[in-house]
């Protein structure tokens, strides 16, 4: 395994996404292996105060890897949680010999530069059953579900706890604070989300309302669509395994979205505090825990947003 094959690995990592963009991984580099990380002083500790979003982010980053290391013909072997002593070691990867790509890993990898996370608005056309099939194929390959909310009853129940727990979050001072420090006003900052990124200001209330990064300053108001699909991403079990099957299942359901041209975005609140995410589960009458709720349509991408080099964040032992 050469330095080169490893940096290109690690720069299709590092475009997983990550609330409010914090990028909370680290890699470590040995010989024909590398660990991954938990970066715990990048947890936001009011909206994600026992990690779990930034282990599916690190799961995420984990999955990018594993598509970027296929696409140069590399087994890759995977142990997650290897070592119990070790809470900020959250998988193990080793690869070895070779074995040609697969069309279908060379078309995730190619869509790791593509994706991106679009809280613009979308256009109102629907996303097709293929598509929809292919979404929940790409989680199920991950061992998670996705469910997608295509029964009226279940959307507008959903939809209206989407709103109540981001109304919630907007009334909060702590969150508030702590998103606030997460907008990258600065041109020159490698993380957090720049407010170019966030969707211009409703000119009518959507029915699903998306979360809001920095002034709008010049932006003028647009119409957003008023039903966009929604699909929650459900795992078996909560624990910190689960929660890296969870980023690997999300990041292969948004890169398949990419490849179909079907722009995403997240709608966290919901699954950001334990009563929600309690009524979320309720909500569905679906067994498993709800991990993360996506929004699908078809839009005009933003701008990526930043991230920190490679160099910062990985260590060759």
């Amino acid at each position: 395994m050469t330095s080169p094959q490893w940096q290109d690995a690690l720069e299709a990592a590092i475009l997983a996404p990550s609330p409010h963009n914090t990028q909370p991984w680290r890699f470590e580099v040995t010989g024909d292996q590398v660990d991954v990380l938990l970066d715990e002083s990048r947890v936001l500790a009011v909206a994600d105060p026992g990690g779990r979003e930034a282990r599916m982010s690190c799961g995420a980053a984990l999955f990018n890897l594993r598509m970027a290391l296929r696409s140069q013909g590399l087994p890759v072997h995977v142990w997650l949680t290897p070592d119990a002593d070790r809470r900020d070691l959250l998988a193990r990867v080793r690869v070895s010999g070779y074995l040609a790509a697969r069309a279908d890993e060379l078309v995730l990898y190619k869509a790791i530069p593509r994706r991106r996370t679009n809280r613009r608005p979308f256009r109102d056309d629907p996303v097709g059953g293929d598509v929809q099939m292919a979404l929940r194929q790409a989680a199920l390959h991950e061992g998670a579900r996705l469910v997608l909310l295509v029964r009226p009853q279940r959307y507008d129940a959903v939809s209206t706890l989407l709103r109540f727990a981001e109304n919630s979050q907007r009334q909060d001072v702590g969150f508030q604070d702590e998103l606030l420090a997460w907008v990258a006003e600065d041109p020159d900052r490698l993380d957090g989300v720049p407010p170019l990124a966030s969707g211009p200001p409703p000119l009518i209330e959507p029915l699903v309302l998306l979360r809001h990064y920095g002034s709008d300053g010049d932006k003028r108001p647009r119409e957003y669509e008023q039903e966009p699909l929604l699909g929650v991403l459900l795992t078996h079990r909560d624990d910190a395994r689960d929660h890296m099957r969870a980023g690997q299942a999300l990041q292969r359901v948004l890169l398949t979205a990419t490849a179909g041209e079907v722009s995403t975005s997240f709608l966290s609140a919901a699954v950001e505090r334990s009563a929600s995410r309690c009524a979320l589960t309720s909500v569905l009458g679906e067994e498993g825990y709800p991990q993360a709720v996506l929004r699908f349509g078809y839009g005009y991408l933003p701008p990526h947003t930043r991230r920190r080099p490679v160099e910062e964040v990985s260590t060759c032992l």
